[in-house]
């Protein structure tokens, strides 16, 4: 069976570890922020002068840190786009008219067989993707047996058909980070952090120079690519990606991560609310967080 509209992004969200909110290094949080809201349809849920959290009304989804100093490291290891999932096709639908009307535009459109996608930029850059899944029973396999993906043209036009009138002004409440996709240096070197390590399922590799991996089943929950940044590792301080937060669905799901990062002697920091800090192969700073530490 297949899970009701509703229910898709609390079962992404419940996968033994899965995508949480996206931190960015930011020189102009004012107008980012406003681009968050006006275009994303996301809340403003705090500001404390030194970081903007955005999100739904239930959790965050995008946190701003001011870093008016921080300069551009667009080839370097670090975020190829934050994706945000929509709970229907109607809201991600509503989501793209939102963005227009707010004088955005898209970079691309794309149908990857498990899921409708666009894909636009902040004012900074940084990559964004708007999708909604295809129910599971949907999710074509290849011929092995695991998931199939591909990008081939969306049929925009069909997808709008969908949008609700008027369209309204706010993200719905169960709008999740379904997904994280990160520029690396090297793939092999990333499969052995993501699959060995951190204990991901490898789903899809048949793109090359990529790697998509995932948890529970799903089709990817962290993206991986050297398209741009192959030999290129994580510029500290630099602007965009700041850390990507893991997910980690319950205490037992944490301490087996902790055991794995040990045996495997990578080096990790605990902060007093349980939080892992770790730095995969190229740089790029993983926050791993449990429910009581998001």
């Amino acid at each position: 069976m297949p899970l009701p509209a509703t229910d898709r992004s609390a079962r992404v969200a419940s996968a033994p570890i899965s995508a949480g909110p996206v931190a960015l290094n930011v020189a102009d949080a004012a107008t980012l922020a406003t681009f968050y809201r006006e275009a994303l349809g996301l809340r403003e849920r705090a500001d404390d002068g030194a970081t903007i959290r955005l999100g739904t009304a239930d959790r965050d989804l995008v946190a701003l840190h001011r870093a008016p100093d921080a300069v551009p490291a667009p080839q370097a290891a670090g975020l190829f786009h934050l994706a945000l999932l929509y709970p229907t096709r109607a809201d991600l639908a509503d989501a793209i008219l939102r963005a227009g009307q707010a004088g955005a535009r898209l970079d691309g459109a794309s149908d990857h067989l498990v899921s409708e996608a666009v894909y636009l930029r902040d004012p900074e850059g940084n990559g964004i993707e708007l999708y909604r899944d295809r129910d599971r029973d949907e999710w074509p396999a290849d011929g092995e047996g695991r998931i199939a993906m591909d990008t081939l043209p969306l049929d925009v036009g069909d997808l709008l058909r969908a949008a609700s009138d008027p369209v309204p002004p706010g993200v719905p409440g169960d709008t999740v980070v379904g997904h994280i996709h990160l520029q690396t240096a090297d793939i092999v070197a990333s499969r052995a952090f993501y699959a060995d390590v951190l204990g991901f399922d490898v789903m899809v590799d048949s793109y090359p120079g990529a790697l998509f991996v995932a948890t529970d089943g799903y089709h990817h929950h962290i993206g991986l690519n050297v398209w741009n940044s192959r030999g290129r590792v994580a510029v500290p301080g630099a602007r965009g990606l700041r850390h990507a937060t893991l997910l980690l669905a319950d205490a037992d799901v944490r301490r087996r991560t902790v055991e794995r990062l040990r045996a495997a002697g990578v080096a990790f920091d605990e902060s007093a609310d349980g939080a892992v800090t770790v730095r995969d192969p190229a740089g790029v700073t993983l926050r791993l967080c449990g429910p009581e530490s998001e």
